[in-house]
């Protein structure tokens, strides 16, 4: 059995900048940290006693004989990309809703690849874990998203995440006081607006043009430069929720589907009660919305969207971790032999040829409950 747990994501600035068709072109960067809300994974090897070979538990329950099969595509790609072709179960779980601006997506492709590797006997270093989550989402799966979430997920903390044009990334850890960082997480506040959707449907109606977009991409990478001016000096925390305001216009004059009037209510009701800035926490459209309020604004804020679920939450600083690690027995072959499923296919007792229920003289139907015998009433 091996259990991994990987954090999701909150992003403040750059948003946009990571990805591919933008940053190999003029780089990028963002500004993110990972929280204390988790996707888990349990993985084991499924013994070969089942009439399916892959189980896969999330919010649907696929049991499948073949990888192709799986329609799951994060799953079935990443079996297929690390050569798995033994039985595996693989059960999800996470502390937040799917398709909510949280990266969980990536959360999940990196949580997986990260138990699968256990199960196989490897420790991946951080960043293989992010790159090869990149691969898959972008190559393999073909989903419109950037590479700014496999990479916070994988290595955790609060990062300047750099883009080269040259296809390389720099994780840049932030190097503050704690007292500045905790400073920087009492002026920050979560909220689940209730609107699902999915992420790569609302990047695609900016990604596809995002080259028509030169102006505001530059912008959205200079605002992390000034972001990281503020967060590491003496600055004024409050300069930063203005710079998130900022940069939130910015990113809502890249599609119509950034935002919607609901967004926008939820929004203005929070920077009338005392916000100061904030935005969608991912491609846009609803999900959680992250607020920047000074402390003594905060109970104004939470009674003005009380309608909404608030999630408290402070910085995770580990990354992707396998937190149970017991390897089960292995049912692959010894070598020389040759491995396959039971010559015999599963059927029930009753249903075999020549069977014949010894009840079934006495008047009892198949499965009654059996008559006491003889040595239970010595």
């Amino acid at each position: 059995m091996i259990i991994s747990r990987t954090p999701y994501r909150i992003s403040f600035l750059g948003g946009g900048t990571d990805y591919p068709d933008w940053y190999l072109q003029h780089g990028g960067a963002v500004l993110s940290t990972t929280i204390d809300k988790f996707c888990y994974i349990m993985c084991r090897k499924l013994p070969p006693f089942f009439e399916h070979k892959y189980a896969i538990r999330y919010s649907r329950i696929e049991n499948c004989i073949t990888l192709d099969d799986i329609q799951h595509p994060t799953a079935r790609e990443s079996l297929k990309f690390l050569h798995i072709h033994e039985g595996v179960e693989i059960n999800h779980d996470g502390d937040l809703p799917a398709r909510s601006g949280m990266g969980s997506s990536s959360s999940f492709t990196v949580g997986l690849l990260n138990a699968l590797y256990a199960l196989k006997g490897i420790m991946p270093n951080k960043m293989q874990l992010a790159r090869e989550a990149i691969r898959i989402e972008q190559s393999m799966v073909r989903d419109t998203v950037g590479s700014q979430d496999q990479v916070a997920a994988a290595f955790g903390g609060f990062n300047h995440i750099q883009f080269l044009q040259n296809g390389e990334i720099i994780v840049n850890p932030l190097i503050i006081p704690s007292e500045r960082m905790n400073e920087i997480n009492d002026h920050l506040m979560l909220f689940y607006t209730g609107i699902m959707r999915t992420a790569s449907n609302v990047a695609d109606s900016y990604v596809k043009h995002i080259q028509d977009r030169k102006r505001q991409m530059r912008i959205m990478n200079d605002l992390v430069h000034e972001g990281l001016s503020i967060l590491s000096s003496g600055q004024d925390l409050q300069d930063f929720g203005r710079l998130m305001h900022e940069a939130w216009q910015v990113k809502r004059s890249f599609s119509s589907l950034i935002s919607n009037s609901v967004v926008d209510d939820i929004y203005e009701k929070a920077r009338s009660a005392g916000a100061l800035g904030g935005k969608l926490a991912g491609a846009g459209g609803g999900g959680f919305m992250l607020l920047f309020v000074p402390p003594e604004a905060r109970e104004a804020v939470r009674q003005t969207l009380k309608s909404l679920i608030h999630v408290p939450f402070r910085f995770e600083f580990n990354g992707s971790q396998i937190v149970f690690y017991d390897p089960n027995m292995d049912y692959k072959p010894r070598p020389g032999e040759h491995y396959r499923r039971p010559a015999r296919a599963f059927q029930e007792l009753s249903l075999l040829k020549g069977y014949d229920d010894p009840y079934a003289h006495n008047g009892h139907t198949n499965g009654a409950k059996q008559k006491p015998s003889k040595r239970m009433h010595k």
